[in-house]
Parts: structure tokens; sequence; C-alpha cells
């Protein structure tokens, strides 16, 4: 990867943190400044010297962490590219969809909507996490355990608003068009190296779905 300026942190960085702590109590909103810490920390290091020239020891002295902290927070360096923390404002934005809108409406919102507040707070870092995964093998693969923890947390969504249970093959098979379809609306945006707008981009590619008439 050609070094770089490493991705900065801004005032929509401040209120993105500040979003996603809202619903934390004390200690998770300390462990969640820890982590963003080391994360950017790490984003920095990469940028300006690659990923694989990047240790979890320089990472951890950068982030002013130890190596024992760095893996309490990551098992892996992998896990540290792979895994974020939006989720939540996915979950938040989905609830507060109305009950009687079509649900892939509801989904594409649920899903663009926290995605433009993270583009706006931490546009280079997204993009420099969607080159990772292009060129990294190891971070590809680790990255079938994030898409699995968030397919979860989406059909268990979707079994609230339809009462069709979580697990059943149709909300799975759903859920599994879904993330297929954002993962190569982003995959398309990284490799065009960030020139189109992820969020148009997405909202084409889960649009195109249709629904599968729910």
């Amino acid at each position: 990867m050609t070094p770089g300026n490493p991705p900065t942190r801004t005032t929509a960085g401040a209120e993105l943190e500040e979003l996603l702590a809202a619903p934390l109590g004390l200690r998770e909103r300390k462990k969640l400044k820890t982590r963003r810490a080391i994360r950017a920390a790490a984003f920095g290091l990469f940028s300006e010297q690659g990923y694989e020239a990047t240790t979890v020891d320089q990472i951890a002295a950068a982030a002013e962490v130890s190596p024992s902290t760095f893996f309490r927070y990551f098992p892996t360096k992998e896990d540290l590219v792979i895994s974020d923390d939006y989720d939540p404002l996915m979950e938040v934005s989905f609830r507060s969809r109305p009950a009687d809108e079509p649900l892939i409406e509801s989904v594409r919102q649920a899903m663009i909507d926290p995605l433009r507040q993270v583009l706006a707070a931490e546009r280079e870092e997204v993009l420099l996490r969607m080159q990772l995964y292009r060129e990294v093998p190891a971070i590809r693969a680790r990255a079938l355990v994030e898409m699995q923890r968030t397919g979860e947390m989406l059909c268990g969504l979707l079994a609230e608003r339809t009462g069709r249970p979580a697990d059943g093959l149709e909300l799975r098979a759903l859920v599994a068009a879904i993330l297929a379809a954002s993962s190569e609306a982003v995959q398309y945006w990284a490799e065009r190296g960030g020139r189109d707008e992820l969020d148009d981009l997405l909202d084409r590619a889960i649009t195109s779905l249709g629904g599968f008439g729910l």
C-alpha cells in the first residue's frame, strides 16, 4: 500500500464517538474510547508505512497502551481492521422506521443513514479498511465472522418486524442478499479509489434487490 497521510480526527469524528457512546454506561464508554484510540493509531500507521510493516507493538505504543491491552480489545491485527462499532447505529435507525414501511426500505434507510454519519467523520479510514480487505487474504477470511455477526443482528430485527422466525430461511436469504449487495457496493467504491459517493452506491445496490416480496 502506498504510504500517505494518516486518517484525521475531526469534529464530526467527536460527534460520531459521542453518538456511539450515548447508550453506554461509564465503563463501556471508557472501553469504546480506548478501542477507538487503538484503531485510530493503527490506521495512522497503516497509512504511513503499510499494513504488513506495522506491528502490534507499534500500534500499542502509538495508542499509549500495552500490547496486552491491545489484545484485550482485538484478538488479532486483522480484527482491528474488520471490526467496528457501527451496528448499534444501524439497529437504532431500523427501530426508528415506521412499522408499516416496506421492509426493504427500512433496511435501506437503516444502513444508509448511519453510513453517512460514519463517512462524514471517518471517510479515509473506511476507504483504507476496504482497500486492506481487498489486498490482505487474512483480513478477508476474518471478515466472514464479522459479517455473520451483523447478519444475525439484522435477522433478529427483521424477525421482530415481520413475526417470522429469525432463523427461518426467508429472512436468512434476504439478509444474506442485503449483505452481499452491500459488500459489492463497498468493494466497487474501494476499487474506484472512493471517487463515487458510497451512500449512493449502497442505495443503488440494496434497491436493486427488490425485497423478495417482504
